[in-house]
């Protein structure tokens, strides 16, 4: 509600109606059943299947911006596979798919992985660095080997028929949506259920003291959630190919990758928060283009809404961890 508050008070000193601008930006998001499931679970179940990623090497202590890249790798590998499945039945090629944009994102944080372990190069770094040559990868892709047939448009020819994921009749929502809420599930059983998601928050804590005290191989770990993250990543990359675009070209994301990081850590890395972030932040995104269509308000200022967000939910646990260490010593 802050995060709204604010974007309604500048709208007003910005000239524009603000209540004609929320009023676009409720119905573009959840105003009907179309809107809902056409356009905020749509953009929701990318945010997810990141997020998750996201959360998974977070919570691991390791830390993966680059979540971009790892979209756009999955998405290269499921466009190339998706144009060669055709004969073969649905679920073995959407199974194809997306097992091979998965492959696709794990191996394309390996390098970050590598420099981790081998030179202690800093995976922030790596992982975002990365991200911008994933994209000029996408451009030389699209305008090179996997340009459509007829070699006018930066874009790939579409995906085979049976390398789609299906659609609930009558909207754009896709299949994903149960992969994202099973993904959700399992990282939430894995966190909270197994001796590995118990040695990966004792990592993420104090690798050093989990060393020492449990023995655990705190490299190893970070390493592990890092190949995890980045897996997910490309299976997110995958599903919008598979479910949404069924053909790649240039700015397939609109920043996914690094809208997931808000996503995450809104959720305090808890799996299933992520389900709820994640579709709060894509009714922002949805209701963002209805209220620069009905509104003539710049969709930009909906990032507004979701930084306010960030800080005021950062502040909130700041001054619940100080009100904290205050009873503690008292």
């Amino acid at each position: 509600m802050t995060g709204l508050a604010v974007l309604a008070a500048g709208l007003q000193a910005a000239g524009y109606d603000a209540a004609a601008a929320l009023g676009a930006l409720w119905q573009g998001a959840m105003g009907s059943w179309y809107a809902l499931t056409s356009a905020t679970l749509v953009r929701t179940v990318p945010l997810v299947v990141i997020g998750l990623g996201i959360a998974l090497a977070f919570r691991g202590g390791a830390f993966n911006i680059g979540a971009e890249g790892q979209f756009y790798a999955g998405a290269i590998a499921a466009t190339w596979v998706g144009l060669h499945v055709g004969r073969q039945p649905a679920v073995l090629a959407v199974g194809l798919v997306l097992v091979t944009a998965t492959l696709a994102g794990a191996v394309w944080i390996l390098l970050p992985v590598w420099l981790k372990l081998r030179f202690g190069v800093l995976e922030v770094i790596s992982t975002l660095l990365l991200s911008f040559v994933a994209e000029s990868l996408v451009s030389l892709m699209v305008q090179g080997p996997l340009q459509e047939a007829q070699h006018i448009y930066p874009q790939s020819d579409e995906i085979a028929v049976a390398a789609r994921l299906p659609l609930l009749p009558g909207t754009r929502l896709h299949g994903g949506i149960v992969l994202a809420v099973l993904a959700a599930v399992a990282l939430w059983y894995l966190f909270n259920r197994t001796l590995w998601g118990f040695r990966l928050k004792a990592v993420g804590l104090g690798p050093r003291a989990a060393e020492i005290g449990g023995r655990i191989n705190a490299r190893r770990m970070a390493a592990l959630a890092l190949l995890g993250s980045g897996a997910l990543a490309g299976l997110a990359g995958g599903v919008e190919v598979s479910g949404v675009s069924y053909a790649l070209y240039q700015h397939l994301s609109p920043g996914y990758g690094f809208t997931a990081i808000a996503v995450a850590l809104l959720a305090r890395l808890d799996p299933l928060g992520v389900l709820v972030t994640g579709l709060l932040f894509g009714a922002l995104e949805a209701g963002a283009g209805a209220m620069q269509r009905d509104a003539g308000v710049p969709a930009v200022a909906v990032y507004v809404v979701e930084a306010v967000v960030i800080i005021v939910v950062l502040l909130a646990e700041a001054a619940a961890r100080r009100t904290a260490a205050a009873r503690a010593g008292s």
